[in-house]
This record gives structure tokens, sequence and C-alpha cells, in this order.
């Protein structure tokens, strides 16, 4: 068993201003965002050792992000503070077509991540690397330093999660789609969510994603399908888990959580079935509360429901 964290996630990490629920629109409440931070968030939650790699601007909301993942149990070794460029912030609104996001992160200290600035040895001695395309998508050098990331952790023999979180407005379909395909050729799990598998693969068939990731190269799929659970294969056996019914009031974040919960239960030898219908359950608990952080859950609330549904089910 490796000495190092047990999950290091690459990307990128922002300040979010999500516009309070209010007569007055001029309120704005600060929280945290980001996809794989969120994910390590909720592993280290759920009793994973966790770590980050990013850049964050030296400034008061690069402190606020360390001083986020220090309370939280996360490992900081990873995070280099840049003097010269600012931390993303985002904006969340909220209207009569529901959420808008408007995103402040053009030249962030995040998207100044490089191949020569990687901090290798918190990579190469973790049992797993997650990153997602998010994580890809924010510059073409880190782009580059996530790819460097994968192959120094294959050469150490730390396994691959990957997430094809996709984001337009940060790059076309056609180059989303090389660099998606590319790094699902070398991920040992592909996380991929049903809204952004549609798009990459032009199905909303969750089978036929499934086929299309293993024929792309990763041996275990999970199609992440919301309130409906997921679709999970192994290349040998295929099963759909059904998502846990709850009075959900914010998504935000959920796919990050189902990733966080499912890597934190693979790592201490769940199967992928397992670890995937431990995943649906934290996933819909971090639905009840607002925003991406705040509602994750512990491990105990987690087992808990996991529990209470186990006593509702028919004997067989």
């Amino acid at each position: 068993m490796k000495d190092g964290l047990d999950i290091v996630a690459i990307g990128e990490a922002m300040i979010e201003f999500n516009q309070a629920r209010s007569d007055d629109p001029r309120n704005w409440l600060q929280g945290f965002g980001g996809d794989t931070s969120n994910t390590v968030i909720a592993a280290a939650r759920l009793g994973a050792r966790s770590g980050y790699v990013t850049r964050v601007g030296g400034d008061a909301f690069g402190r606020r992000l360390l001083d986020l993942w220090i309370e939280e149990g996360v490992d900081t070794s990873g995070v280099a503070v840049d003097e010269g460029a600012p931390t993303g912030i985002y904006f969340v609104s909220h209207g009569p077509q529901g959420h808008e996001f408007s995103y402040l992160r053009s030249g962030s200290a995040a998207s100044r991540l490089a191949p020569s600035s990687l901090p290798l040895s918190v990579i190469t001695s973790a049992r797993v690397l997650h990153l997602s395309a998010i994580s890809q998508a924010i510059s073409a050098p880190a782009c580059d330093a996530c790819f460097a990331a994968i192959d120094a952790a294959r050469n150490a023999g730390v396994r691959i999660a990957y997430d094809t979180n996709l984001r337009l407005k940060l790059w076309p379909l056609a180059r989303a789609r090389a660099i998606i395909f590319a790094t699902l050729g070398v991920a040992d799990w592909a996380l991929p969510s049903l809204d952004d598998a549609r798009m990459l693969f032009d199905t909303d068939d969750p089978a036929r994603i499934v086929d299309a990731c293993h024929a792309l190269g990763s041996p275990v799929v999970v199609v992440k399908l919301g309130r409906d659970g997921c679709l999970v294969s192994d290349g040998r056996r295929r099963e759909h888990l059904p998502g846990s019914r709850v009075d959900a009031v914010d998504a935000t974040g959920a796919g990050d959580c189902f990733d966080g919960a499912f890597l934190t239960r693979v790592v201490t030898g769940d199967s992928p079935f397992a670890a995937a219908r431990y995943a649906n359950v934290a996933a819909a608990l971090t639905t009840l509360g607002y925003g991406a952080v705040a509602p994750l859950p512990k491990a105990a609330d987690v087992t808990k429901m996991l529990d209470a549904e186990a006593g509702q089910r028919p004997s067989p």
C-alpha cells in the first residue's frame, strides 16, 4: 500500500458569488466552487486521505480557498500560490430560466498550471489521480499539465479517474472530443454524466455511452444519470443502480460528490457496483442543501441512509 494520499485531484477551484434568494438582487452570498475541488472535499468528509493540485492567486480569495481545504482536511502540499495572477471567480444569478453562470477566470492562477511546475511527488505517491475535462479546458498549458500528471501517475502505478465534465464555453466541441476521447483511453474509471456524454457521443442511450467509453479504452465506466441513479459496467457485468429518492433543493455539485464518494469506496476495496451504490446515496444527500460544498455529507450520514434503503428492499 502506498504511503501517500488516497486520492489526489488536479484542476481549478474558484470563488462563488451566488445571488441571494431574496427580494434584493444586489445581495450575493460568497461560497466555493470547482468540480475537482468539490470532489476531494467530498472524499475527505467521507474518510479518504485526499489532496489537491492547483494554483491560487496571492489574494484574499486564494487564502480563503487554502483555509477551506485545511479546514476540510484536504492536503494542500500540491497547491501553489501565484502572486502574479488572480483566483478565478464566478457568479450565479437566478431568473425565469433558472441558474445563469458568469465567469471571471481568464488568466487565473489555475489556468497557469504547467507541466514544469507540477508537484510530481504528490501525484506519484497517491493511489488515485482524479481530473476532469474542465481541468484540461481552462488553458492549453493546463491541458498539457494534466497529461503530464497522467503520464507520471501511470508510470508510478497510480490509477486514473476521469470525469468528462463538458463546458462548451471553454472550448469548441471538436477540440473537447479529441482531448476527452484521448483521456478516456488512459482512464481506469470513466465517470461521465448523461448530460455531457449525450453531446460527446451523440446519443441519449446510457448503454451506448458505456459501449463507447469501453471502446476508447476505459475498463470501468459509470454513467451518472442524476435522480435516476447510474449505469455501471466493468466490461463483464452491467447494472443500473436506481437513485435515492430525496426532496432535492439544489443539485449543484452532486456529480462531483458522486465522484468523491465512488473513489473513496473503490480505494478501500469495494467493487465498482458497491462503490456506485454508496455514491448514489452521497450525491442524493448533497442535493438537500444549497451550494456545492456546504451540503456534502459525512460518512455516517451516507451509511445511515444506505441502511435505511436496505431495510426497505424486499427480501430475495
